[in-house]
């Protein structure tokens, strides 16, 4: 599979429209914590102070949309294994369990990406306010999509 990151934003796009299960909201909210870090790192740089904190959580969170849908992938895989696979309830909830860490791990980097856009908010380039603060609002919302999929996850897991 083709890297997202080796998308044009249309063709991203494209792709998470399209009727197939992957992307999905997953990888949406790993691009969209990765934009926001990408947002940090200019309102940084505007800042004069060093943007390298911001480049890491995006260097994190650019994978992740290719390890969430390829984790999503797998899942499917299993549930389509035959009911009396002797492998089938292993396969799943391995499964599961990657697409559970996958999305925490954006989650994570979000957070942290937010944390970072708030102090610019309050101590960066006035000019640039704006762009801090979109950038603290997406990573949140980021953050609270990868949550919400993570608990899905561990709800099917638990069943």
């Amino acid at each position: 599979m083709e890297s997202f990151l080796h998308l044009s934003v249309g063709g991203f796009t494209e792709r998470v429209a399209a009727r197939t299960p992957a992307p999905g909201g997953g990888a949406v909210a790993a691009l969209t914590a990765a934009s926001a870090a990408a947002l940090v790192a200019m309102a940084t740089r505007f800042a004069d102070r060093p943007a390298g904190p911001a480049e890491a959580l995006r260097a994190r969170l650019e994978p992740l949309a290719d390890a969430d849908a390829a984790a999503y992938t797998e899942v499917l895989a299993a549930y389509r294994l035959a009911k009396d696979d002797p492998l089938r309830r292993r396969r799943i909830a391995e499964a599961l369990r990657v697409a559970t860490d996958v999305p925490r791990a954006v989650a994570a980097a979000a957070r942290e990406v937010a944390l970072l856009a708030d102090e610019l908010v309050e101590r960066g380039n006035r000019n640039l306010v704006g762009d801090a603060r979109t950038a603290a609002l997406l990573a949140r919302a980021a953050a609270d999509a990868a949550d919400e999929l993570a608990a899905i996850n561990e709800r099917a897991a638990a069943r």
